[in-house]
């Protein structure tokens, strides 16, 4: 040796190559790359498990009130109007402008833009109708009424209307009122023209 400096060894480049004990940089440097291994895929679940809400909430999302009063099927369900008016039963038929309620006897005609609220409802939702249905808007289904000519109740947010439906425009219905009394010899029934958008209900006489 010279000057007290260390010789260098061959065996010193064998012994540096050479893995390390359970303590030594190779053995650290394997465990702190698998704990960022770890750390990785942990964060990754935390972010599919974080996920789980907001899907869900997505899905919820796309519930319509119209999907679910098909999805009550026999059950009785309630529906507020904006008169006021609570009209019940079980759903016999719902398109996205309408939903028709009815029990053994009567029918009820209700457009979705009147209901206020409803009760009765599951939280399961059927799905949605197709492009047909979607196409059965309010008109079709009082020209169905109007065509069968039978005697209405039109719950209207001004008022009550009873007669029968007679010709239906693109907004509005032709309503041929019942007299309130006798009437002249060729005096002609009272006629409402009643606009789709104050239609609260369409009750069967």
């Amino acid at each position: 040796m010279d000057g007290g400096r260390r010789a260098f060894h061959r065996d010193d480049v064998t012994a540096s190559s050479a893995p390390l004990g359970p303590y030594g940089v190779a053995m650290r440097w394997e465990a702190l790359f698998a704990d960022m291994e770890g750390q990785v895929d942990a964060a990754n679940t935390a972010d599919l498990l974080a996920g789980v809400p907001d899907l869900t909430r997505a899905e919820r999302a796309t519930v319509t009130l119209a999907g679910r009063l098909r999805a009550a099927g026999s059950a009785e369900v309630v529906l507020r109007v904006r008169s006021g008016e609570l009209v019940s039963g079980s759903v016999v038929d719902v398109a996205d402008q309408w939903v028709l309620l009815g029990d053994e006897v009567r029918r009820a005609l209700v457009p979705s833009a009147s209901v206020v609220g409803a009760r009765g409802l599951e939280r399961a939702s059927s799905p949605e109708v197709g492009v047909v249905g979607r196409r059965l808007g309010l008109g079709h289904a009082l020209r169905a009424l109007a065509r069968d000519r039978a005697a209405v109740r039109v719950v209207t947010i001004g008022g009550e209307l009873a007669g029968r439906l007679d010709r239906v425009g693109s907004d509005h219905v032709d309503l041929v009122a019942v007299a309130d009394g006798p009437r002249s010899a060729g005096t002609s029934p009272t006629t409402w023209a009643v606009p789709f958008a104050a239609i609260d209900v369409v009750h069967s006489g």
